[in-house]
């Protein structure tokens, strides 16, 4: 746990007790800050009073006194309109923040101090989790303490604090940027930008913008990795070719650079320095299948070489990795039928990356609605044997699957597994997969994906031990 000390001896608001909110109070506390907390969940109440907070609703905070509003990154901080407690915060004089904030003031209070233990920062629409598990798995095969947390895993706050090998891997989402404004990474990696979380930035430009202001804010020594083969990323990667800033690596899958780094037909190429070299074949890299996956390694391997200068050493390290839970994560066979849990696609363009994948999809999807739909995945619904939905986006992703794709609306994911696999051992096809890769969030029914995908784990597993019952 690192201490957050910035606010020693003054008064501090959390607000929203989940994950990052919990772990900022823990670390507030041992920072010596006198910590007032809400959230409107009992448990969390309870357990933030634990950990030695005051629990009060936040209109009964003394604002007078509260320096600063630490935000759960899920609370709307500008749309569609700033929170009632945002609004109070900025009446009040209050720096409204986020825990990744609280982190980035105790590791380096000092950018330019030497000696210090490096930041790398991922972001994009997909990718990022894979990406920054991959960066992190880099680096601790290179005998780092390689530290992963973030919006993956561990709360940010609840890392080690640093030693003289400490690198520290962070996943960051739209949301925690825009409270995160003196986050200085020495790498920043941006993976894709597809349309996502519009409702929460206001417009396509919203969400651009923020993800384009964690490269701004990397070091000037360090450089930023951004994966160019769509429109929007590969105008900031421009963009910041020219600004003077950070510098500027491009990746890229399919297509060949002067400069950079890239992958065709499955070949890693490092054109970083005078001419491309070969650096591996990524079909040796068993938990990294498809062009996404390749992207996810190729931006792997520019964020840690200035760090880990041996080719080799990324290559194999790139090969070993053994995947991340909840992305293209096998599960479990039973029979003929294989499971995949992909429920980190929480939009069609995620869905997409597991869709290209199998060619005989026994599809689980449906969730939290995201905007859009599935419509863009009309041009892989032939490798969709049936569809079983789920959640509240259940009767929208029927009406567009229509009669192109049989489908089945299942309400919940235990009566989508059952049904899922009867149909999947009792088709014709030699290798059918179960999948789920919901493209939609999980807030109807889930915690979270993580949730989801556990849950799905779990059903699978009560399959394998009760096939013929759970099946009937």
């Amino acid at each position: 746990m690192i201490p957050a000390r910035s606010f020693a001896n003054c008064d501090v608001g959390v607000f929203g007790l989940a994950r990052s909110g919990a772990s900022s109070v823990v670390s507030l506390k041992a920072g010596g800050a006198n910590v007032y907390a809400w959230d409107d969940n009992e448990a969390a109440r309870a357990a933030a009073e634990r950990a030695g907070a005051t629990v009060l609703p936040f209109h009964k905070w003394p604002w007078d006194r509260i320096k600063a509003l630490i935000l759960s990154p899920g609370v709307p901080l500008t749309h569609p309109k700033p929170h009632d407690i945002v609004v109070t915060a900025r009446a009040a004089g209050a720096e409204v923040i986020g825990d990744i904030e609280l982190f980035a003031r105790e590791i380096r209070p000092d950018p330019l101090k030497p000696g210090r233990s490096p930041v790398i920062a991922i972001t994009g629409t997909n990718g990022k989790s894979t990406t920054t598990a991959l960066i992190g798995h880099i680096f601790a095969s290179a005998g780092f303490a390689a530290e992963i947390g973030g919006n993956i895993g561990k709360p940010v706050l609840d890392l080690a604090p640093p030693n003289g090998r400490t690198v520290y891997v962070l996943e960051i989402s739209s949301y925690q940027v825009d409270l995160s404004p003196g986050l200085v990474p020495d790498v920043a990696v941006l993976t894709n930008i597809t349309p996502d979380h519009i409702d929460r930035h206001g417009s396509m430009e919203g969400y651009v913008a923020v993800k384009t202001k964690l490269l701004k804010q990397t070091a000037k020594s360090g450089h930023v990795c951004i994966g160019v083969d769509d429109a929007n990323t590969s105008a900031i990667h421009t963009r910041l070719s020219s600004n003077g800033g950070a510098e500027a690596i491009p990746v890229s899958i399919g297509k060949v650079l002067g400069r950079g780094v890239f992958a065709v037909d499955g070949v890693l190429y490092d054109a970083w320095g005078s001419r491309a070299a070969k650096v591996m074949d990524l079909t040796a890299a068993a938990h990294l299948p498809g062009a996404h996956n390749w992207q996810n390694a190729a931006l792997a391997y520019a964020a840690t070489k200035p760090f880990v200068k041996d080719a080799r050493a990324i290559a194999s390290a790139i090969a070993d990795f053994p995947g991340l839970a909840h992305r293209m994560e096998d599960v479990g066979r039973i029979g003929k039928v294989r499971f995949v849990n992909d429920s980190k696609a929480t939009n069609a363009d995620a869905a997409k990356r597991a869709l290209v994948c199998f060619p005989d999809i026994f599809w689980i999807a449906g969730g939290k609605p995201k905007e859009g739909g599935i419509e863009s995945l009309a041009p892989l619904f032939g490798r969709i044997r049936k569809a079983y939905l789920i959640g509240e986006a259940a009767q929208g992703f029927a009406r567009t699957l229509g009669e192109q794709v049989p489908h089945r609306v299942s309400g919940t994911l235990d009566q989508a597994v059952a049904s899922a696999f009867e149909d999947a051992r009792g088709s014709s096809s030699l290798a059918p997969v179960v999948l789920l890769s919901p493209a939609c969030a999980s807030f109807d029914q889930f915690r979270d994906f993580e949730a989801r995908g556990e849950a799905f784990r779990a059903l699978v597993a009560d399959l394998a031990a009760h096939p013929v019952r759970e099946a009937s």
